[in-house]
């Protein structure tokens, strides 16, 4: 059992919380009242449902090989998760309003908090999927109109829980050395969502100073983020070879980890992309090359990590009940068929174009499973119950 202390704050009710780092992340609250009230459960995890849905969208939109119907089927995708994030920020503004103790105990809590990094990924995943499929539906100035809101404000929550997050961590808690867990991730992978969509924007931003400004800014979220997650995928990595697996309700966070890699090379390739349009040519050239010297070797450590992450999972999967960390099972694998979807387009290799369509049926297949059990649970079990 891994412990979490808290540290005395102004704003902990005691002065040591025990919980298990593994337990899941809907049993984080206990608050009394009625059971049946579905809004006092709901927590921000619950926008990785949103995150998993749109990035099918967007990868499919991309992706190298388009079936017939293809992009018809991505954009219904899209509008059901821009339907599923208005409906949850709808009812998440609500969960403020009625039970604000509850809403506040998830940014005190050393688990649930890390998921505080999902609302500002879904608005920018659900924003890129306006300006790649909404068009068609809606009118492209409105689209560009629409990402801009959305990835601007994705963008600043994104920046306060990859700052906020590790600092309630260092100032508030104490952690043995077993409670690293792929949740850790979650906070610190919002700026890397935001160079990887900030660079379809470029295009649509004035020339010059206001274009490079911010090409610029998306590569310093790159490098912001990069730097964070391989300090992480480290610790989560020692504390997987020191302390072997975690509780089986958290095996899923361990494919978190694909969630940085991916979504860094096709940050990478699609700023690459648009450099020339900002930059001159040497350093939109030098771009170019670094597409490809990191993303290459930093797409082989994905491959890596994705055969640990299914090895681990088919090991534990008779002990393995659902609950809302199989939503890792979903976008973190939809970055690494973007990821590799950006290197055939910079390649022309075969390899990557296979890899992304074969990662594309992988996804499709873990949605409609995970999305099945979500509705299931929703509806006839406890995902939304609190816990008693």
């Amino acid at each position: 059992m891994t412990t979490l202390t808290f540290r005395p704050s102004a704003d902990a009710q005691s002065p040591v919380v025990e919980s298990r780092a593994a337990a899941p992340s809907r049993r984080v609250v206990q608050p009394a009242g009625a059971p049946g009230d579905a809004l006092r459960g709901l927590a921000p995890n619950w926008f990785a449902v949103v995150m998993g849905t749109g990035i099918i969208a967007n990868a499919a939109a991309t992706l190298p090989l388009q079936f017939p119907g293809m992009r018809g089927f991505a954009t219904i995708v899209w509008a059901l998760a821009a339907l599923l994030l208005v409906g949850l920020s709808a009812a998440w503004v609500a969960h403020w309003r009625r039970h604000p103790e509850v809403a506040r105990s998830h940014g005190a809590n050393p688990v649930m908090m890390q998921f505080y990094g999902a609302p500002p990924m879904a608005l920018m995943t659900v924003g890129l999927g306006t300006l790649l499929l909404g068009g068609d539906v809606i009118g492209m100035s409105a689209a560009v109109t629409i990402d801009w809101v959305l990835w601007s404000a994705g963008t600043v929550l994104g920046l306060i829980s990859a700052c906020g997050i590790p600092f309630r961590m260092i100032t508030r808690h104490s952690f043995d050395a077993d409670a690293a867990f792929g949740g850790w991730l979650m906070p610190v992978v919002p700026p890397m969502v935001s160079a990887a969509t900030g660079a379809m924007l470029i295009p649509h931003t004035p020339a010059g100073q206001p274009r490079m400004t911010l090409l610029f800014a998306c590569l310093a979220m790159f490098g912001l983020s990069l730097i964070a997650a391989f300090i992480t995928i480290t610790m989560i990595w020692s504390r997987l070879m020191h302390h072997g697996l975690p509780a089986a309700g958290m095996v899923a966070t361990v494919w978190i980890g694909l969630g940085p890699l991916g979504q860094s090379v096709t940050a990478a390739g699609q700023l690459a992309n648009v450099a020339d349009t900002a930059l001159p040519a040497r350093e939109a050239a030098g771009l170019d090359v670094f597409a490809l010297v990191f993303g290459v070797p930093t797409w082989g450590f994905a491959m890596l990590w994705l055969g640990i992450a299914i090895a681990v999972t088919l090991h534990a999967r008779k002990a393995m009940s659902f609950n809302m960390t199989w939503w890792g099972f979903t976008f973190p694998l939809g970055t690494c068929v973007t990821g590799s979807t950006v290197l055939y387009a910079h390649t022309g290799a075969i390899l990557f174009a296979v890899v992304a369509v074969a990662l594309f049926a992988l996804l499709l297949t873990a949605w409609i499973a995970v999305a099945a059990r979500t509705v299931h649970g929703a509806l006839h079990g406890n995902l939304l119950r609190p816990a008693a």
